[in-house]
């Protein structure tokens, strides 16, 4: 057979010489679906430019591409190589997310469609399954070609000003055998009403064209009801996932399929689908049961779909879906064992990360805690089945002990159970860790199977990659934010103290909540607390900028402690702002010193237990005018009360007003009885404790003069 790849130099530009080029590609090369993607000017999106052998409602998800999101044609197009697919289990690996929402057999090819440095777009192939696992010299030498004419002619029309890409994607006309005169379709009618049970036949777009008498009875609906409908559309107890499922299957994989399906109120059907380019030929039988073994007149059969596919294919839709929400490590862990193990029916599962040269256990359901705890912190030297997944990327799967007994003799420890699956958890090519799937019985692991758990762990591991980023940053923050607060509370004569600081509960950011306590001498202490904007490393490095400035000008009177500190941020220039309250404390004489800048007012607890929100003359926050003044206010604390210092973190909550919320506080603390400090501190605090979610960080500080003994 000879092979007329396009020629480079054959005329003609325009849409209809990208479409004859893009048919003759699909007819060198035996692929059964072609597309173009074109790039958009601004090099950010692959758009959908011409499809053949697919209808536009299963291609429409892929219409828009963006460049940088990870599927076989940007990857193509952005590495300037051909990209080879050559079996589900390998798009599985390399394109989890894909191989998830195309969970069927098929292999294919994407090559970029360039002339010299500047890239235009894509080529996309699609073969059956049955297509040899790699491309010959002959099919490389068509796309080559294909690709290198496609170039030309994309260049060309954009040098002329033509559209390179239309509103919607032009959909080739699906090649035929050959045409049929009015007496040979009517004979062909004839042939098809003297088969026994029924029959039908499906454009690529699912839509019925032609249906038998005995079909429209088996199914219960007349003829002119059903052409041009999709059973699944037009049959309510066919709108279940399996018909569609199999539809798509059919038309991807170009291989035979089929389905049963329940009429009401007893009557069982067996669909059988046989697909090619023009569309789908449907048989349709009846049927005992959804387990009946096909009638005898169907020579060949289609193989039944795998039982509960639709049920795992949802379970695995919600994972993805609530996978974007999780945020921690266990979150992720928690997750999965609630999707996975009722998706694929397996009865435990253990995911390892891989940590400081070992492969810890960070989760596990439906095993003992002794038992992974023989298994945990295993060497990435050892020779165990998830270490070798995690090292060789290759998934592993064993349908009874002896097959794992007989690859890995001297490393298996049994679990007790009769089946496993050792998935590698890979994420933008690099090996985060390893998941085991363990079944009670015996078990096959068809090839679907296997495909749609390779695409599981990829999802998994692109989320645990991101819970480990998130709790490692999480740590850093608070260890940042633990470095920058003062350890402990200098000891200061005279006086009992307590501080509590807890971080926000939500997000990975620094908080710029701070306090301080300075002991100035025998009979004077200063007290400060206050609060950046934001939550970011930034705000925390103010924090630590702001701290050392009051530290400096301790001993000042408190407005000027104030107006120093609020120069030193406004040459900093940080865009930041800050609330301050500084405090100075006469010990001696029992009186304190106010002045804030724009913080929430302190609360004073009176010895006879009466609380009083004070109000120190209100002063502007830190950082926005250098010539801002701060006024003071002096007010008695005699031995026995309780001066509270406190960040919005302790008081703000959605919905509720500000003055009502520190009110609230007021009462709480006169509720409180002659506790010691600590114990006040933590009555205090109780309630952000609890709080499940807290967006803002808390700090508490609480000073009272120690009465004297009598």
């Amino acid at each position: 057979m000879s092979h007329t790849a396009p020629d480079a130099h054959s005329p003609g530009f325009g849409p209809d010489a990208l479409d004859a080029v893009l048919e003759q590609c699909a007819r060198e090369t035996g692929a059964y679906a072609s597309a173009v993607y074109v790039l958009s000017p601004d090099g950010h999106v692959l758009q959908l430019a011409v499809l053949s052998g697919i209808s536009r409602r299963i291609a429409l998800p892929w219409a828009r591409v963006a460049l940088s999101a990870a599927s076989p044609v940007t990857t193509a197009v952005r590495q300037r190589e051909l990209v080879w697919i050559g079996s589900q289990e390998e798009l599985a690996r390399r394109y989890p997310q894909l191989a998830l929402v195309l969970p069927y057999p098929f292999t294919m090819a994407a090559a970029p469609i360039t002339t010299g440095p500047r890239a235009w777009g894509g080529l996309v192939l699609h073969w059956s399954s049955a297509h040899p696992p790699t491309l010959s010299a002959q099919e490389r030498e068509v796309i080559d070609a294909t690709c290198r004419r496609l170039g030309l002619i994309l260049r060309e029309d954009a040098a002329g000003g033509r559209a390179l890409v239309g509103p919607e994607p032009r959909i080739l006309p699906a090649p035929r055998k050959r045409a049929a005169g009015p007496a040979e379709a009517q004979a062909a009618v004839d042939f098809a009403e003297r088969l026994p049970s029924g029959c039908c036949a499906l454009d690529p777009d699912g839509r019925i064209t032609f249906l038998t008498t005995a079909a429209a009875e088996l199914i219960g609906a007349g003829i002119p009801d059903l052409l041009g409908a999709r059973p699944w559309e037009a049959l309510a107890w066919l709108d279940n996932p399996a018909a569609e499922d199999r539809y798509r299957a059919a038309v991807l994989s170009r291989r035979p399929t089929s389905f049963t399906a329940l009429r009401p109120p007893d009557q069982w059907l067996s669909f059988h689908l046989y697909p090619d380019a023009s569309g789908i030929s449907v048989r349709i039988v009846p049927t005992a049961s959804a387990d009946a073994v096909a009638p005898p007149h169907l020579l060949h059969p289609a193989p039944a779909a795998e039982p509960g596919r639709a049920t795992a294919l949802y379970h695995l839709m919600h994972l993805a879906a609530t996978l974007t929400e999780a945020v921690g490590v266990q979150d992720v862990v928690e997750r999965v064992a609630d999707q996975v193990l009722p998706a694929f029916g397996a009865q435990a599962l253990a995911l390892m990360a891989a940590e400081e040269g070992r492969l810890r256990i960070i989760g596990y359901r439906g095993y003992s805690a002794e038992l992974m705890e023989r298994f945990d912190a295993a060497p990435l030297s050892s020779g165990t089945p998830a270490v070798h997944v995690l090292t060789t990327g290759v998934p592993r799967f064993f349908g009874t002990f002896g097959d794992l007994e007989q690859a890995y003799p001297p490393d298996v420890l049994h679990d007790a159970m009769a089946a496993w699956a050792f998935l590698p958890l890979i994420t933008s090519g690099r090996p985060v860790g390893s998941l085991v799937l363990a079944y009670d019985r015996p078990r096959a692991f068809p090839t679907e199977e296997r495909s749609a758990l390779t695409s599981t762990a990829g999802l998994i591991a692109q989320a645990l990659d991101r819970a480990r980023l998130y709790d490692a940053k999480q740590q850093l923050a608070h260890n940042l934010q633990a470095g920058l607060l003062p350890r402990t509370l200098p000891h200061i004569p005279g006086l009992d103290v307590a501080a509590r600081y807890l971080p926000a509960s939500y997000g990975m950011d620094v908080g710029g909540d701070f306090y301080d306590l300075i002991r100035l001498d025998e009979a004077a202490a200063a007290a400060a607390i206050g609060d950046v904007q934001g939550h970011n490393v930034q705000a925390a490095t103010l924090m630590g900028q702001v701290r050392t400035a009051v530290h400096a000008g301790a001993g000042a009177p408190p407005g000027e402690v104030l107006a120093r500190t609020n120069r030193l941020l406004t040459d900093l220039d940080a865009g930041l702002f800050t609330s301050c309250l500084y405090v100075s404390l006469d010990l001696a004489r029992h009186r304190a010193c106010l002045a804030t800048a724009g913080h929430l007012p302190p609360i004073l607890r009176h010895p006879d237990g009466r609380t009083e929100v004070l109000h120190p003359p209100p002063g502007l926050l830190l950082g926005i005018d250098p010539a801002a003044d701060y006024a003071t206010s002096d007010i008695p604390l005699p031995p026995g009360a309780v001066l509270a210092l406190y960040t919005d973190g302790l008081v703000e909550a959605p919905g509720t007003d500000i003055e009502d919320a520190i009110n609230a506080l007021a009462d709480r603390l006169a509720r409180t009885g002659d506790e010691s400090m600590d114990v006040l501190a933590d009555s205090l605090i109780a309630r952000a404790r609890r709080s499940g979610l807290r967006t803002d960080d808390v700090a508490l500080l609480l000073i009272s003069p120690r009465r004297t003994a009598t």
